[in-house]
């Protein structure tokens, strides 16, 4: 009987240990939570990859959409440690808003705004012979800064107007390459890194102009609970071999 209950006492005490190491290494994972516009996604998703092997122990969550949107989810209390828009003017919002930490706020890359078409489709060399289009699609200016970029754009031609009864609103920038991937409008205003994820399906017809750079900012968010991770995942888009990642998703530097 002695013998007995020394065996399920030390099976106890060896179940024991068992749970106590386990409650350990969950309290030592760590969770990130990145959310980044759309037009980030396949490059957010390698650099994802390569945070998380450098940073044992921290699982990276992302969430990707226009970049309004991300803020709307923020303003109403989203987890998010790092935030990653494709305008200013999102980003000054949060800002204002104490939503981002403005000590961590970085430029970190450039992009281009491109009018597409089908694979094979006739393209239009200048912005004037998209009145030739019957549909037309664009990010919708209210949430989407590629939709701002275009609205500019279509503007600044003495388009906007004239054009604003054929065009197709996307609820992101994914959304109109989607549109014009499957031939369901004529042409459609991207960026140039969206247009190379999907090279075999669309054409670019030009870069549009006359609109404000296209510079996207990052910063550490306040809503979240792992600024310090977060500071690192910004440091590590910075680094050298973050900057390579982006770099052959077509991102140029500031």
């Amino acid at each position: 009987m002695g013998r007995h209950f020394s065996w399920k006492r030390r099976l106890g005490i060896l179940l024991a240990a068992m749970w106590l190491g386990l409650g350990c290494a969950t309290a030592q994972a760590e969770e990130l939570f990145v959310s980044g516009a759309a037009s980030l996604t396949n490059a957010f998703g390698e650099i994802k990859t390569l945070f998380e092997k450098a940073h044992p122990g921290v699982t990276v969550h992302t969430n990707f959409a226009a970049s309004n949107p991300l803020l709307k989810q923020m303003q109403e209390g989203a987890p998010v440690d790092v935030f990653a828009s494709a305008d200013q003017e999102t980003m000054d919002k949060a800002g204002k808003a104490g939503l981002i930490d403005p000590a961590t706020r970085r430029d970190f890359v450039c992009n281009k705004l491109v009018l597409i078409v089908p694979k094979g489709s006739r393209k239009p060399s200048e912005m004037s012979q998209l009145s030739d289009c019957q549909r037309i699609a664009i990010g919708n200016p209210d949430s989407v800064p590629a939709g701002r970029y275009a609205r500019e754009s279509l503007t600044h031609a003495g388009l906007w107007d004239t054009l604003s009864s054929r065009f197709i609103m996307g609820n992101s920038v994914r959304q109109v390459l989607d549109y014009v991937a499957r031939g369901e409008v004529d042409a459609g205003f991207v960026y140039a890194t969206d247009a190379r994820q999907m090279a075999d399906k669309v054409d670019v017809a030009l870069v549009a102009g006359g609109h404000k750079p296209v510079l996207y900012p990052v910063a550490v968010a306040t809503t979240g609970k792992n600024a310090a991770q977060g500071k690192a995942f910004v440091d590590f888009l910075l680094s050298p071999e973050g900057e390579a990642v982006l770099s052959r998703y077509g991102f140029s530097r500031p």
